[in-house]
């Protein structure tokens, strides 16, 4: 037989737990980080669905498309700003910072091209992914510190 005291479980809705339901910067940067591999499975099918158009191309609307995801499902999930930053708001900043990694990852397929002409499609996603991780975290510090800040108390 089972004994209840008729005690409430906490409520759900208290973000400041561990995991990654917290606020924290460890639970922040674990959803960045899901959100970055999602992405770059947008990224990814994207390239590679174009590369017969140019990789320069699929380069360009694999980071648009991917990006455009990403900066919402931040907003939305990450930072949870979705009540304080306007989706346009998050799209035009977050997509500046995007820019970073567009020109990054277009300077080392510029380079991949150059040393290594035979490259496959899938070996060219793989190093401009590996090369947009590198702008990864500056790209989660100023996420985190200044687009979806949270307000001062």
């Amino acid at each position: 037989m089972t004994v209840r005291t008729g005690r409430a479980r906490p409520a759900r809705a208290d973000h400041g737990g561990r995991g990654l339901r917290g606020d924290g910067w460890a639970a922040q940067l674990a959803r960045f980080a899901l959100v970055g591999g999602s992405s770059n499975v947008l990224y990814a099918l994207s390239f590679l669905v174009l590369a017969s158009f140019g990789t320069f191309l699929a380069n360009a609307v694999g980071v648009v498309t991917s990006t455009v995801l990403s900066n919402e499902l931040h907003r939305r999930r990450t930072f949870r700003a979705a009540d304080r930053v306007h989706w346009f708001v998050a799209q035009w900043e977050g997509g500046a910072v995007a820019a970073l990694g567009l020109v990054l990852s277009t300077a080392v397929l510029a380079l991949m091209d150059r040393l290594v002409p035979t490259a496959t499609g899938v070996a060219q996603a793989l190093v401009v992914i590996v090369a947009s991780a590198a702008v990864g975290g500056l790209r989660f510090l100023v996420l985190r510190t200044t687009i979806f800040a949270p307000p001062d108390r």
